[in-house]
């Protein structure tokens, strides 16, 4: 896209890129849509069909917009006083990318967590897989990525862009087509309620009641198992002592009940409801860092492009490779490292640690964030070395011309951005659906999403303020000519900010505490059926409760 924007509708670069970044963080702000009404009262999979009709309707209007040439401006081969695309084509563009981050909000937040209800997520079966879901996932996203960035971004350069965006319009109405065909096929769970709705109360009624001495002990706190029914299916979560001032929000007084039994649930909240928000509250912290992680390499769809058009590109003497397939390497390094993160740093880290699956999801992290600080630092140095050829070969001047030295130059930062997304971007993910509550896990996955939007934004905010305060003459981050910039610069701006994000992490991580569930341990029983397997006779249901294996995650 920074291509089509850039040498198609001849908008600057760093116009193109903020408008790519904003459509980014829109399409990733938008989930949070999608997921209040999956989680509230549509369901998963009616949101996915509604988000995928929206989504290919975007598609349609971009892929008009390429093959009516009213819609575009006139061809600017020399990039040198082009004009730029009218607000009127504009406006059609802008439709198009806003349809198109509408339909992902019903997207993002369902495929993976419906994908996930199709398997029994439980820890005991989780830790007993010799697989990991969210790895496979992720694969899955990968494969689809390389195919875009081999087959359509060809299409796109060498055939045309009429086609280039035509046949992955074509490839979606297939699959909303192929998805509603399998609709028999699936396990699909009732929606809960909407969880937004259960914080507030559970907030109100702590609010209300914040005069009131909570009990010593929390087992006199409020529960309701019938209640709670639709939001616990997997298993309810314990009493924590963090966060006590919400626990007043469980205190029954007499004025809290409607009828005999039935709650006002302004006035008084379950202990469950009490720990899905203590749950929230925990997780945002370890949420927040990944927003910096975003920002950080939201640069290889922009300027990263723009540096590989300047290289030389060739495989052969009639092949050139597309600049915007340079992420392939990217996308490479997921789709290999997934089966060997599997296959070979599980068992290790295992032996070291003890865990059945190497390395918790927070120590996954950690190793991404640390990785893609790396990253960055290649970034910078690669830099350093094109434009140091550049200016060997007086072409500094000549936004236009090839630089004799190789496109491959490229591949160690993709290399190292590729192999810190299958520690971080995977156990980010694995991390907010583990640790969310079951009822609110789309808005978990949702969350997922909001921390790319929110690091997209913040990468334009960044990039607007380098290019407005680093002066005309030598700006870090020129609007036509790249060779003219200090690129290099931007990228040791974004290293000194990751490392202070990093230490960030470790002392969230460090001070993090798992939820604690208890889980039903055998496949469909409940708990009024759950046997202790050391005793042969008929338990009675208060002693099958206590008898109920718990499942504590530390």
């Amino acid at each position: 896209m920074i291509t089509y924007l850039t040498q198609v509708l001849n908008l600057p670069l760093v116009k193109a890129s903020n408008t790519l970044s904003n459509f980014g963080g829109t399409s990733n702000f938008t989930p949070l849509i999608g997921a209040f009404v999956a989680d509230s009262f549509a369901g998963r999979f009616w949101t996915i069909i509604i988000g995928s009709i929206i989504y290919l309707l975007g598609m349609v209007m971009i892929t008009t917009s390429a093959v009516l040439p009213q819609l575009r401006p006139p061809p600017c081969p020399t990039q040198e006083n082009c004009q730029e695309a009218s607000n009127k084509q504009l406006s059609v563009l802008y439709a198009a990318l806003l349809l198109t981050s509408l339909g992902t909000g019903g997207l993002r937040p369902c495929v993976v967590t419906f994908a996930a209800d199709q398997f029994d997520m439980s820890k005991m079966k989780t830790e007993s897989r010799s697989w990991n879901f969210f790895n496979w996932y992720y694969f899955c996203m990968g494969m689809a990525s390389l195919l875009a960035l081999t087959v359509v971004v060809y299409i796109q350069d060498n055939v045309s862009w009429a086609w280039g965006l035509g046949i992955p319009t074509m490839a979606m109405g297939l699959s909303v087509v192929a998805f509603i065909l399998g609709s028999s096929l699936y396990k699909k769970i009732k929606p809960g309620g909407s969880p937004f709705v259960r914080v507030a109360q559970v907030l109100a009624a702590a609010v209300k009641k914040r005069n009131v001495v909570g009990p010593a002990d929390p087992g006199a706190l409020y529960t309701n198992r019938e209640l709670d029914a639709d939001i616990s299916t997997n298993g309810r979560l314990l009493h924590t002592d963090q966060f006590k001032w919400l626990d007043r929000a469980a205190v029954v007084a007499d004025s809290d009940m409607k009828g005999s039994s039935k709650p006002n649930l302004w006035r008084l909240a379950t202990v469950h409801r009490v720990e899905e928000l203590k749950t929230i509250i925990r997780i945002l912290p370890i949420w927040a860092a990944s927003i910096l992680h975003v920002a950080s390499h939201s640069h290889l769809g922009s300027f990263t492009v723009q540096q590989a058009r300047s290289m030389d590109r060739h495989l052969s003497p009639s092949f050139q490779i597309p600049p915007a397939s340079m992420s392939i390497f990217s996308t490479l390094t997921v789709l290999t490292g997934l089966p060997l993160y599997e296959r070979f740093f599980v068992p290790l880290a295992r032996s070291y640690t003890g865990n059945p699956v190497g390395v918790t999801c927070l120590q996954r992290m950690g190793i991404g964030f640390g990785i893609n600080i790396f990253a960055t630092i290649a970034s910078a140095l690669i830099e350093i070395k094109r434009k140091a050829v550049a200016a060997d070969q007086n072409l500094l001047d000549k936004p236009t011309a090839i630089i004799p030295i190789s496109v491959f130059w490229l591949v160690p930062q993709y290399y190292l951005h590729g192999l810190a997304e299958v520690f971080m971007s995977v156990g980010h993910l694995e991390f907010l659906y583990d640790q969310s509550p079951e009822s609110m896990r789309s808005t978990a996955a949702a969350l997922f999403w909001i921390a790319t939007a929110m690091g997209n934004y913040m990468s334009t905010v960044m990039v607007t303020l380098v290019h407005n305060y680093t002066g005309e003459k030598r700006n870090w981050l020129p609007d036509r000519n790249l060779n003219l910039g200090r690129l290099e610069n931007y990228y040791w701006l974004v290293t000194g900010i990751q490392v202070i994000n990093l230490i960030y992490y470790v002392i969230c991580a460090w001070f993090y505490k798992y939820k604690p569930i208890n889980e039903i341990s055998e496949t469909g029983s409940s708990d009024e059926d759950v046997e202790s397997t050391n005793n042969t006779k008929p338990l009675s249901n208060d002693a099958k409760e206590d008898k109920q294996v718990e499942l504590v995650r530390t």
